[in-house]
């Protein structure tokens, strides 16, 4: 008899069990509607902090994943709104380094 290991035991959990089992009990599980359901109300939620770079990139990832979800004129106007946001801060960026540049060259 070979010997048991911890990790025999493991079997992948679904992240969603617990919110089926507690939130929305009655429903199945299998149904693509469902777990689409339980997924927002997961993303809705979940608590991250707000004021530090791993809570803005999470935000940020949040934002990427439904603009990808979408379509048509919606995935275009997430991707201008992307752009933009990347226009500012090359911009601000470029603004800094023309300010420090110029402060040392005086």
């Amino acid at each position: 008899m070979p010997l048991q290991t911890p990790d025999d035991d493991r079997r992948p959990v679904d992240p969603l069990a617990k919110r089926f089992d507690e939130d929305l009990l009655g429903l199945d599980p299998d149904d693509p509607e469902a777990r689409a359901f339980a997924e927002h109300l997961e993303r809705q939620q979940r608590v991250r902090p707000g004021f530090t770079v791993e809570g803005y990139l999470s935000g940020m990832d949040d934002f990427a994943a439904s603009a990808n979800r979408l379509g048509g004129h919606r995935k275009l106007m997430a991707s201008l709104l992307a752009m933009l946001i990347l226009l500012g801060v090359i911009v601000a960026a470029w603004d800094a380094l023309v300010y420090v540049v110029s402060t040392f060259a005086n």
